[in-house]
């Protein structure tokens, strides 16, 4: 069934207004930040994953928590520790000596947001659980498929890998991440609120959600409507192919990363008000999008610089 113009245009207002008040909320309670909370809310919308990687003790989990109590879903966390097994995460088939079959148990994976907290203190094998999960949106146990719930979101924290007690992310489970960020020292104003005011995880238990699974999936859609032009679509792949020459890189972007900074860009442009995509939209994403799918020529080489390397070495025609 077509949606006249004015319904649509309803639907873009509303939408308008429940992103603004997501971005407030969230600015509110992760403080000075307003950069990271616009592109962790680009991952919602993109319909992807987020990684938040820093130093203990600097917002990873403020930013996880209070984008969870913004979006009005169902939430589930999981603390990830060296013993954690993957049973713990998707669940397990149980006897049941009544019925005389086995009777599949969810784990905490079968909820719309799943906080993964502290990823890589869990060993591989346990870290690649989630695998399925976040590209099929479904899990797997004993020959049966059994679909999560939508939309279904991971926001997963992780401790820098030289920190005691880390085992570092496979490469393909990082590829599932849309999004790695780091958030860093706030800066002066924004400690001193810190220290002064009232306790965040106070003021996330008071958050008032603004999402629920329909706007969500609602806003997800709209995403997709918004325009990236051929010009647009040519400097994305030029990014791409300047990632497998560029010096410092063993493994560059693959066509799946592509997809994932277009998508992203789509969804910064909604943020912004724009029905289009513009080159600025995908240079403000592109060190989040890449950096963690480089693979450095060293073991000590930087994704991160390498990314923005990339980024400075691609003219805008």
């Amino acid at each position: 069934m077509s949606v006249s113009p004015a319904v649509e245009h309803m639907l873009t207002d509303a939408h308008h207004d429940a992103m603004n008040r997501a971005l407030a909320q969230v600015n509110a309670l992760v403080l000075g930040k307003p950069h990271e909370v616009r592109l962790a809310l680009v991952a919602l919308l993109s319909g992807g994953h987020l990684l938040i990687e820093d130093l203990p003790g600097l917002g990873k989990t403020t930013l996880a928590h209070a984008l969870a109590a913004t979006l009005g879903l169902g939430f589930q966390r999981v603390q990830f520790t060296s013993d954690l097994l993957p049973s713990d995460i998707v669940g397990v088939s149980v006897f049941d000596a009544q019925s005389r079959r086995f009777e599949f148990h969810p784990g905490p994976v079968f909820a719309h947001v799943l906080l993964a907290d502290e990823i890589n203190r869990a060993p591989p094998r346990t870290q690649s659980a989630l695998l399925e999960a976040m590209a099929e949106q479904q899990v797997s146990v004993d020959g049966t498929t059994h679909p999560l719930p939508e939309p279904f979101f991971v926001i997963a924290t992780q401790n820098p890998v030289d920190l005691a007690g880390t085992y570092p992310l496979p490469d393909s489970q990082l590829d599932r991440f849309l999004l790695r960020l780091n958030l860093g020292y706030p800066n002066e104003e924004a400690e001193r609120a810190l220290l002064s005011g009232e306790d965040r995880r106070d003021l996330i238990a008071g958050a008032r959600p603004v999402f629920d699974a329909t706007s969500v999936l609602e806003l997800r859609r709209a995403v997709a409507g918004v325009h990236a032009s051929a010009a647009l679509v040519a400097y994305v792949q030029a990014l791409l192919a300047r990632s497998r020459h560029q010096s410092g890189v063993r493994v560059g972007l693959s066509p799946r990363a592509g997809i994932a900074l277009l998508r992203a860009a789509r969804a910064y442009a909604m943020l912004l008000g724009r029905p289009h995509v513009l080159p600025e939209d995908v240079q403000a994403l592109f060190v989040a999008v890449a950096a963690h799918r480089l693979v450095p020529e060293s073991d000590g080489g930087d994704g991160t610089s390498l990314a923005r390397a990339i980024l400075q070495g691609v003219p805008v025609d």
